[in-house]
């Protein structure tokens, strides 16, 4: 068995990157809003999304229970979120961005867009295009061998 480089590892190569990205990206909201990277991610689903479960966020957003309870929580102790339980059921709650999470939210999506063009400035229009249709691939692959395995 030979080492593994690292170096040449797709995975280890794109988590290095993501990781690099999300740190950039949460310099310019995280001291500016007091918030931290999967608060962010849970209030870009809200943004995006109205009246969506804690389950829904985990889906859209891949992060773990955990991680996206302990967001919630601490979104909803800012009053940046909002949670509306259900008359039938009060286990089941939608959350929702409050209007102090929805001004925040509105100063966050121009930078993180300013952030994104930056970022792809490196590349053409071409690029960019061919760029997306392999995440999509790869993206499809994933799913692939998360049914059948590897």
């Amino acid at each position: 068995m030979r080492p593994l480089d690292l170096s040449s590892f797709l995975p280890y190569r794109l988590s290095v990157l993501a990781n690099r990205i999300s740190a950039q990206l949460a310099s310019a909201y995280g001291v500016r809003f007091g918030i931290t990277i999967p608060e962010w991610r849970v209030m870009a689903v809200l943004g995006q999304f109205e009246g969506v479960s804690a389950d829904f966020v985990c889906k859209k957003t891949e992060m773990d229970r955990v991680t996206v309870s302990r967001a919630v929580a601490r979104l909803l102790r800012k009053h940046y979120i909002k949670r509306i339980f259900e008359a039938s059921d009060r286990r089941r709650s939608r959350l929702d961005l409050a209007a102090a999470g929805r001004a925040v939210y509105s100063q966050i999506v121009p930078l993180a867009q300013r952030y994104e063009t930056t970022l792809v400035c490196a590349l053409d229009t071409p690029a960019i295009a061919e760029l997306d249709c392999l995440i999509q691939k790869l993206q499809a692959q994933v799913s692939l061998i998360d049914r059948k395995g590897f």
